[in-house]
């Protein structure tokens, strides 16, 4: 280690340092050295043992449990604590200082009180020495290297014991009082030569970061493969340990520093630092959504809760204290990401389960449709509802911004849902078209898909982007399944409509019926339809009128004599039939009513000037009837 260089005095036990009048004054008290803080402490503590010991001998027989009811003694010490002070008078320093062989053995053997005096006059006479022959003696550097190699060991030493405090409290009490002395003592000196470079008590700080580091190594940690809850039980247990070497810190380590120190302000940051550095790297092992969560949750809640930095055990020391982690810039961020991620992975799991259960339980079986209150109904859109809500609920239990984030993540991979259910739709059941199956399916899935979107527009507030997306995507399909039973409808109807007002039908009803036996169909399907979906009613009560009319402005047949009253009559009674039904269907377009009975009255008229009476007005309330048209058809 270089030490070799220097000539060793005699005696490897040291005996200098036992007869030096300067080391008989240390170890019998002078009175510069008995004024350190430590030794008032220590004739305290005594007296309060002694004491303590009186009172436990009075105490009844009456057995407390261990582990739930304090000591006197623990109690006593946590009240009575005192930080040492502040100020201190440092003892005379040897006259001549030990070898440098023996210095590095006080240190080794951690009489570190007796190491540094040495140390410190070794450090005076290499000061006198430069003064006196300059910087270019071999001497002076040897003796320059001898101090770097000796107050290295010395801060080594003292980075170990300090490291190791809170884990061994007992063994390092007295000695972290000297520590903090020869922490102070070269804060003072730091511009004089012969001392080491950079700050003791930076060193020191960075010591107590080294043990919380270990400290947090220390806590056990299973592997995942061996056990699900692996990670909640790291946390739980690394909260736990938080929270009693904190205790400790409190109730014992600082009484054996000076106030400057801050040693329980000092041991929080290093935690909030070394937490953070710690869940760094557990994150990496972290890929399940429960663990994601349990994560953030125990990052943002549970550390500054009372489980852990705001435990009452802390109190009122914490009351002044930061309680947030020291994380990575975007650690958080990141963390939030990827557990959206696995949101949209666990969102599309459960909409790739629904498509697969309808195509086996129910395409694949021909099976019909349930009800929910009369209503034709696949309970998907309930069960995609609550996994979104849960995922709301719960985010938002860790913070809004989460809960905005998860949200969005489940709309974004709802957006492609509905096209996707489409395609597999089509490609189990198109073969069922145009069974009454086939349109009962239509029917099931504009209301599921309806609903679905109800549920969803919840949501618009803070995830409008993605509820417009994901609503253009339903409504898409709602067009296709809607269209979809339009043009089967009109398929269904329109040779009946073609035959309407011809010669035969003045004396048969039989398109009629037809026409009104579908459209009957038609209204029963309505019913099971859940109201928003009365346009779609709407659009066919017009359609309807538009064709039945339509029949009335071309010329296929003209009413002679009196048959133009029979016509009118047949056309009133048809009209009042249609009627009901699409009340029945809830139409909306209730002003179409009428226009059948205001036709019947024109057709009734005998003369064309009663006719053009009539047909003002007609004209007027419904424009898509062309004054033009009626008035030159042949009634």
């Amino acid at each position: 280690m270089g030490y070799e260089d220097t000539p060793a005095r005699k005696s490897s036990s040291l005996p200098r340092s036992m007869t030096d009048p300067n080391m008989l004054k240390f170890f019998r008290g002078d009175k510069n050295y008995s004024s350190l803080p430590f030794f008032h402490k220590k004739k305290k503590e005594k007296r309060r043992k002694d004491s303590n010991q009186e009172e436990l001998a009075a105490v009844s027989e009456g057995i407390l449990e261990e582990n739930n009811v304090k000591t006197e003694e623990e109690e006593e010490e946590e009240v009575d604590g005192e930080e040492i002070e502040e100020t201190y008078a440092l003892a005379e320093l040897p006259h001549t200082p030990l070898s440098v062989m023996q210095i590095n053995k006080l240190i080794e053997n951690e009489v570190l009180e007796e190491a540094h005096l040495n140390l410190l006059a070794l450090r005076q006479e290499f000061q006198q020495e430069q003064e006196q022959c300059g910087e270019d003696s071999m001497e002076l550097a040897k003796k320059e290297k001898d101090l770097s190699l000796l107050y290295g060991e010395l801060r080594n030493k003292i980075n170990s014991l300090v490291r190791d405090s809170n884990s061994l409290p007992n063994r390092n009490k007295e000695l972290l009082v000297y520590v903090s002395r020869i922490i102070q003592e070269e804060e003072k000196r730091a511009k004089d030569p012969g001392g080491l470079p950079g700050s003791w008590m930076e060193a020191w700080r960075e010591a107590v970061l080294e043990g919380v580091q270990a400290k947090l190594k220390s806590v056990h940690l299973e592997q995942k493969e061996k056990n699900a809850s692996w990670l909640a039980v790291h946390l739980g247990l690394l909260g736990k340990a938080i929270v009693e070497d904190l205790e400790s810190v409190r109730r014992h380590l600082r009484w054996s520093y000076p106030p400057s120190f801050r040693v329980f302000s000092t041991y929080v940051d290093s935690y909030h630092k070394a937490v953070g550095q710690h869940l760094k790297t557990v994150e990496q092992q972290v890929m399940e959504l429960k663990d994601l969560y349990a994560l953030l949750d125990w990052i943002i809640n549970r550390y500054k809760s009372e489980r852990i930095m705001g435990s009452v055990s802390l109190q009122p020391d914490m009351k002044d204290e930061s309680t947030d982690l020291q994380l990575e810039e975007n650690f958080l961020k990141r963390l939030k990401n990827k557990y959206c991620c696995r949101v949209k992975a666990d969102v599309r799991s459960t909409l790739d389960r629904i498509i697969t259960f309808e195509n086996e339980d129910v395409w694949r079986e021909r099976r019909s449709p349930d009800k929910d209150d009369d209503f034709l109904d696949s309970p998907f859109h309930m069960d995609i509802w609550t996994k979104v809500k849960s995922f709301a609920t719960n985010s938002r239990k860790i913070d809004a911004e989460l809960e905005q984030k998860a949200v969005c993540s489940c709309l974004e991979e709802l957006k492609d849902f509905p096209g996707r259910f489409e395609a597999e739709f089509r490609r189990h059941c198109s073969a069922l078209k145009p069974q009454p199956l086939w349109t009962e399916y239509q029917i099931t899935y504009i209301n599921s898909f309806t609903s679905l979107l109800q549920h969803m527009e919840g949501y618009r507030d803070s995830c409008p982007d993605q509820v417009e997306k994901f609503g253009r995507e339903v409504n898409g399909l709602m067009d296709w399944l809607i269209g979809g039973l339009q043009d089967h409808y009109k398929e269904d109807v329109k040779p009946y409509l073609r035959r309407m007002m011809t010669r035969k039908w003045l004396t048969v009803d039989e398109d009629f019926e037809q026409l009104y036996r579908r459209t009957e169909l038609l209204s029963q399907h309505c019913a099971l339809m859940r109201p928003p979906h009365v346009q779609f009613a709407r659009e066919l009560h017009y359609y309807v009128v538009k064709e039945y009319i339509g029949q009335l402005m071309k010329n296929n047949y003209s009413c002679k004599n009196r048959k133009h009253e029979k016509a009118a009559g047949k056309i009133r009674r048809q009209w009042d039939k249609l009627v009901e039904l699409f009340e029945n269907m809830k139409s909306e377009h209730d002003w179409l009513h009428h226009v059948g009975d205001e036709l019947s009255d024109i057709i009734g008229q005998k003369n064309k000037a009663d006719i053009k009476n009539h047909l003002k007005p007609l004209v007027e309330h419904y424009p898509d009837f062309r004054y033009f048209s009626i008035s030159h058809s042949t009634v």
